[in-house]
């Protein structure tokens, strides 16, 4: 007997699902198919036929939650019109991972990804995170005139490096400031971060460099 199309939906949600949590808890290498089939309660030959393999499996569940990010930080990039401030360039990269609601495990997953690339960063950059960083660059030039395409790109690199530590370590920080700071508090992070990666990128350009 076939499996019906809302089963066969159903068993690759939840497949997809129990991946991302575990994938975004504890690592690719540390997460077996074992243990995806044990949470997502569905055997491995279920896995095998939607995903075929581990990495194809870690690559739908990298795009299937990074493509709607992608796209809502285009959509707040253009609602903040043609000359946007930095303010609102930084805003429209980080508030959709660290401020909006109902994205799942995401801030995790990337958290992950963006700190062990690895081949699916690489597969996944051409399509997914190329043309968003060609448009971000192009609103920071915009909004920095003075900063060449190489000071953008490396403080680009900068803010995206700050984004990545805070989701890595956002279960932790609170303990790990004495209770000063929790990532609990979004609007709290979402300020901080803007504020802090809108000093880097104001910030005098290096001497002694050259600039291109």
């Amino acid at each position: 007997m076939k499996e019906r199309p809302d089963v066969k939906a159903s068993t690759k949600e939840k497949i997809l699902d129990a991946a991302e949590k575990l994938f975004g808890m504890n690592g690719f290498e540390a997460t077996s198919l074992r243990d995806i089939t044990a949470a997502a309660e569905v055997n491995l030959a279920a896995v095998n036929y939607h995903f075929q393999s581990k990495e194809a499996l870690m690559e739908s569940v990298i795009s299937r939650r990074i493509h709607p990010v992608n796209r809502r930080r285009l959509e707040l990039l253009d609602s903040a019109g043609e000359n946007p401030t930095v303010e609102q360039v930084i805003r429209a990269f980080l508030a959709p991972v660290f401020l909006e609601a109902n994205l799942g495990g995401v801030p995790s997953l990337i958290g992950r990804v963006l700190a062990d690339p690895g081949q699916f960063l690489k597969k996944l950059f051409p399509e997914e995170f190329a043309p968003l960083t060609r448009r971000f660059a192009e609103a920071f030039g915009r909004a920095l005139p003075e900063l060449t395409p190489r000071e953008v790109a490396w403080r680009m690199h900068f803010m995206i490096g700050s984004m990545t530590h805070v989701l890595l370590w956002k279960r932790h920080i609170k303990e790990m400031s004495g209770g000063l700071v929790d990532a609990s508090d979004r609007e709290g992070l979402m300020a901080e971060a803007v504020a802090f990666c809108a000093a880097g990128f104001r910030a005098p350009v290096v001497v002694g460099i050259e600039r291109s």
